[in-house]
């Protein structure tokens, strides 16, 4: 029995250092935009704010002085590209150059490739075009978009040819996307090339989600199928050199992968309180999450209400190197209002947590700019 205990006691100490290094290399010291986005190397976005989008939300913890809203105003002096890497996001232009040319004018039928021509003219001829702009220059017509929904064509197939390559996002209008011309380098010509551009894309993934169990290591390599399509037959090589390649960890039946030049640490983590985005790179891998922290997370924003467990758009809640509960924030008649619920119905015990958790509140606060 006591051999067992012993076994158990390891066990135990190992997913703690795993813990403790999935927090402390994600949630690094604050520095500048520009850096921590070169650092996670890729944000994931989302359109909602509840109370601020995604993208905000995952910067502030990791950006000095950060604000709601920064990255759009501040987005073309950054050196970044919004596009589609995993999910759709934004990433530094070195990883924006290894996924692309997607395709060019030859992926489109004949009488797609006529209008797709005259799009990029126009676009070319007015520098940066809104959607509107072009909808109303071209007009045609509606199409069902990837939510169900009904979208202008025009801007349906602009999204298409951002996703191709043949157009970029300059900046956004109120949040709308508006469109350049670009133009991309060729392509690796040779599957060694091919090979290497792979290996750098998944080191990008890996750097950002690591310390990763080996289902979620592949779940995630095989979403690059969407970074770069043109090498969809390549991806399940690409996977087979990482596993070779990467550092590895075995911890109560789990295989656990990381960048082959860091060391897991056990340092005691900080006196700290952060609630996390949803699509965070601490929480977005829901497997990962249930193995480090014992409970299932789920983004419920699309879930009838009648059956959500934790709210609309539930915030993990970080404590230390532990996550014990959620909070629902909004802002109603210019006051933040945090609803707050814990694992089990127990909050932590102690003036150490209170006192951090008012203080996170009150980072959200000044994020928002609430007075």
């Amino acid at each position: 029995m006591a051999e067992v205990a012993a076994a158990t006691m390891t066990m135990s100490l190992l997913l703690r250092d795993l813990r403790r290094y999935a927090v402390a290399r994600s949630l690094f010291p604050p520095t500048t935009l520009k850096r921590a986005i070169a650092k996670l190397g890729f944000v994931q976005a989302d359109p909602i704010r509840a109370p601020a989008r995604a993208q905000d939300l995952t910067l502030r913890h990791r950006v000095t002085n950060y604000r709601a809203g920064d990255l759009e105003r501040r987005y073309a002096s950054l050196g970044i590209e919004e596009d589609i890497f995993i999910n759709y996001g934004f990433v530094p232009r070195p990883v924006f150059a290894l996924m692309h040319p997607r395709a060019d004018l030859s992926h489109y039928s004949p009488p797609t490739r006529k209008t797709v021509e005259a799009l990029l003219a126009f676009v070319g001829e007015h520098g940066e075009v809104h959607p509107r702009e072009a909808d109303a220059h071209f007009a045609h017509g509606r199409v069902t978009n990837y939510w169900g929904g009904s979208s202008s064509a025009t801007t349906h197939l602009l999204v298409d040819m951002h996703y191709r390559g043949l157009l970029r996002v300059s900046r956004r209008d109120r949040g709308v996307r508006v469109y350049a011309a670009h133009e991309h380098a060729a392509g690796p010509g040779n599957a060694p090339s091919r090979a290497a551009h792979l290996d750098a894309l998944v080191d990008v993934l890996v750097n950002t989600y690591a310390p990763l169990p080996g289902p979620s290591l592949s779940f995630t390599i095989g979403r690059l199928r969407y970074a770069v399509p043109q090498w969809h037959r390549d991806i399940k090589a690409a996977l087979a050199r990482a596993t070779r390649r990467l550092a590895r960890g075995r911890v109560e039946g789990v295989d656990w992968y990381w960048p082959e030049a860091e060391r897991v640490p056990s340092d005691d983590p900080a006196d700290v309180v952060r609630l996390l985005a949803p699509f965070d790179p601490v929480v977005w891998d829901r497997r990962r999450f249930e193995l480090l922290w014992g409970w299932r997370y789920r983004f419920e924003a699309y879930t009838p209400p009648a059956q959500r467990q934790r709210g609309y758009y539930a915030l993990p809640m970080l404590w230390r190197d532990r996550i014990v509960g959620w909070a629902n924030a909004t802002v109603k008649e210019g006051q933040l209002i945090a609803e707050v619920g814990y694992v089990a119905g127990r909050r932590p015990a102690g003036r150490a947590f209170a006192r951090a958790l008012d203080a996170e509140v009150e980072r959200m606060r000044t994020f928002l700019r609430i007075e």
